[in-house]
């Protein structure tokens, strides 16, 4: 079966994120005048409006911030996963990122617990980083 949901669309500023998610490597921007590290990717640094930048390989890990339960399917590729969880995860390196929680019921969830990333390969062209609870 193929996959339902809808599939990432990797433009210019991105390409490199979504590149490195098929290699199974979360990747992020980092400015070289302050050290912020951004998502979503940009051509300056919100912070100082520096254009000098690298990329950064982060290790995945981080805080459970905040999240969502999903009762209804915001698309009917969802609607076999009800309810699925919706997170914003505080990474180790700064960045908040939204992605999902899995492996965990959400009356199980809490903020500020520890994630880690699981990688989840929907196609052979993409990977998705997801994130359970650690342990």
């Amino acid at each position: 079966m193929s996959y339902q949901k809808p599939l990432p669309q990797p433009n210019a500023d991105d390409k490199f994120f979504w590149d490195g998610c098929k290699q199974h490597r979360l990747l992020f921007q980092k400015c070289l005048k302050c050290g912020l590290v951004r998502w979503p990717p940009s051509i300056l640094c919100p912070d100082c409006y520096s254009h000098d930048t690298e990329v950064i390989e982060s290790k995945g890990s981080g805080e459970l911030y905040t999240w969502a339960v999903y009762h209804r399917p915001y698309h009917p590729g969802f609607a076999g996963e009800l309810p699925y969880i919706t997170a914003v995860i505080e990474l180790t390196e700064g960045p908040h990122f939204l992605s999902n929680m899995v492996g965990c019921k959400a009356d199980d969830l809490k903020c500020d617990m520890p994630v880690e990333m699981v990688w989840d390969d929907i196609t052979p062209e993409f990977s998705l980083p997801k994130f359970k609870p650690v342990g």
